[in-house]
């Protein structure tokens, strides 16, 4: 993840996370908006990465949307960002 993204992604910010699956013959798109309430590093329970501590580190994403439910995301190279911050400020 990029280090810019990475510290704009604190918690009370607003965003829209778009997420991509892709498939065979078709790509499985993903909209969650919501309030950012942690965003880390932590290891999977792989054994097999090869990576820091022999782990395999994800970028994870922890969102409240409107109706309170929580969200855990995992970020990777098909997963898109946006603050809205700006937008909601504007609507104000």
């Amino acid at each position: 993840m990029d280090d810019a993204l990475r510290n704009q992604l604190v918690p009370g910010a607003m965003v829209q996370v778009t997420q991509q699956i892709p498939h065979r013959d078709r790509t499985w798109t993903n909209i969650v908006k919501g309030t950012i309430v942690a965003c880390e590093q932590r290891p999977t329970g792989s054994w097999f990465a090869h990576s820091k501590s022999d782990r395999l580190w994800l970028d994870r994403l922890v969102i409240r949307r409107e109706d309170g439910e929580i969200l855990t995301l995992i970020l990777d190279a098909y997963s898109h960002v946006e603050m809205l911050a700006a937008q909601t400020a504007a609507a104000n």
